[in-house]
């Protein structure tokens, strides 16, 4: 017999094999093997609570988000970690763990002498714990990503991450050296151009939201994240509930809609959606200039075209506060400048300084590790980044977040809906490093360096 027929025979064999167990699956007496759930995680960067719960009074139409009031569980208000900012929050999302522990502080790394030029926290290997990426992959699951922060280097199966540089085009290309390789290439062919990655109006989220549906079509994920960022763009411009900001999140509520449909159809009976934000938003009337203070008394050193050439202590920002870093954290003179400077700026009304936190206080609340202190400002003023020009200015921004956790402008936003998830239910509020290890529990994945405990959906079971 040639071989070409014996191998035709052998697969003929092996799909009879196949298919008599699967049938041997379904006789009586036999459990079936249960199709295992898929999960998408939906990010709306700085949606507040209250802009679904409360929508009418705010005058949203988000029919798409309310329907997960009726149809699933949601949180009147989610407290976020310290930072309240877009990265550290995001890595809390997908590990359950606060920043000290995950190793993500800010959105920004510490670059006192601006040697960095204004990098982010993009990579993955900066994350020192599992994420649901990691602990999908560990249990042989698909997963798919679209922008999620923190992505780059991520052990994501297709991955379209965040990362810029300069605003040109070259940040495209980065994208697509970083991604997955040929991902974005292929999906282009047939979606048109994807877009850069300083590109975040509410447009490019419809953009990237049509790259998701094809991944989630193409690729059959059971894990999958996509992020949107029109709505805090248009509130770091104009502030929260502004005609711009109501706008975008109207088309991103339209968005939600064609995803959660895409995931029924492309699960139909399995899908979980779940809808996050990583913060809320406070209107914002001053900034401060907290480096010019710091510069006044001697803290760090300018040279010629105003370039920081030395430093003894610096600011750290993030949006609503400030970590404050000594260059040596053992030099007790340079620690007791700082602290009295802090005293005295906190002690005028005028500066917009609501607390300063010692080292103490931040290790407890699982915030910058290695900060000396941090100034948290009240609503309506955010940190400024005039190195010479006065304490109080006017606005660089219309909405801010960053500030404390307990700011109750700063609870974020959960809804999720899917098999077994109690219709109508209010969780409450609950605590961000929650949700990590309830979407663990849905997929049947193990994410045992969680803080906390899944959130009581008792009829939330795996599908494994």
């Amino acid at each position: 017999m040639h071989a070409r027929g014996s191998a035709a025979i052998r697969r003929h064999l092996a799909c009879l094999c196949l298919a008599g167990a699967a049938l041997a699956g379904t006789r009586a007496g036999a459990a079936p093997v249960p199709a295992r759930p898929f999960v998408m995680m939906v990010s709306i960067d700085g949606l507040k609570p209250e802009a679904v719960l409360d929508a009418a009074r705010h005058g949203l139409a988000v029919p798409n988000l309310r329907k997960f009031l009726t149809d699933g569980a949601y949180s009147s208000g989610v407290r976020g970690v310290l930072p309240s900012v877009t990265y550290p929050s995001h890595v809390t999302l997908l590990t359950g763990v606060s920043p000290a522990r995950h190793g993500v502080y800010s959105n920004t790394t510490f670059d006192p002498l601006n040697r960095n030029e204004k990098g982010w926290y993009w990579y993955s290997e900066d994350v020192r714990v599992a994420t649901l990426w990691d602990a999908a992959a560990a249990a042989h699951l698909r997963t798919a990503n679209v922008y999620w922060p923190v992505s780059v280097g991520a052990r994501i199966d297709y991955n379209l991450p965040q990362i810029w540089r300069a605003g040109t085009g070259d940040d495209l290309k980065l994208q697509r050296a970083v991604g997955t390789p040929g991902l974005e290439r292929r999906l282009s062919k047939a979606l048109g151009r994807y877009p850069g990655g300083m590109e975040e109006t509410v447009a490019e989220d419809e953009i990237r939201m049509r790259f998701a549906i094809r991944l989630l079509r193409t690729v059959h994920p059971d894990f999958m994240t996509v992020y949107m960022t029109g709505l805090d763009t248009a509130q770091h411009e104009s502030g929260p509930f502004s005609a711009a900001a109501n706008a975008a999140l109207e088309r991103i509520d339209a968005q939600v809609g064609q995803l959660r449909a895409a995931a029924l159809q492309a699960a139909p009976g399995r899908a979980t959606v779940c809808v996050v934000s990583d913060h809320g938003f406070a209107r914002v009337e001053h900034d401060v200039n907290l480096y010019s203070a710091f510069h006044d008394a001697g803290l760090f050193d300018l040279g010629p075209g105003g370039k920081i050439t030395a430093w003894r202590a610096m600011p750290w920002p993030a949006g609503g506060t400030a970590a404050v870093m000594l260059a040596d954290p053992g030099d007790a003179q340079i620690r007791s400048r700082v602290a009295a400077l802090l005293e005295k700026l906190a002690g005028d009304p005028a500066s917009g300084i609501a607390r300063v936190l010692d080292h103490e206080e931040l290790v407890r609340r699982g915030a910058f590790p290695d900060a000396e202190f941090l100034v948290a400002f009240r609503s309506g003023f955010e940190l400024g980044f005039d190195l010479t020009g006065p304490l109080i200015a006017g606005p660089t921004h219309g909405g801010m977040h960053g500030y404390l956790p307990e700011d109750s402008e700063m609870r974020a936003s959960f809804f999720i809906v899917g098999p077994g998830v109690p219709a109508g239910t209010d969780l409450g509020e609950i605590d961000m490093r929650r949700i990590a290890p309830t979407v663990a529990k849905i997929l049947g994945v193990a994410l045992p360096q969680a803080e906390l405990a899944p959130l009581p959906m008792a009829a939330v079971h795996s599908g494994r």
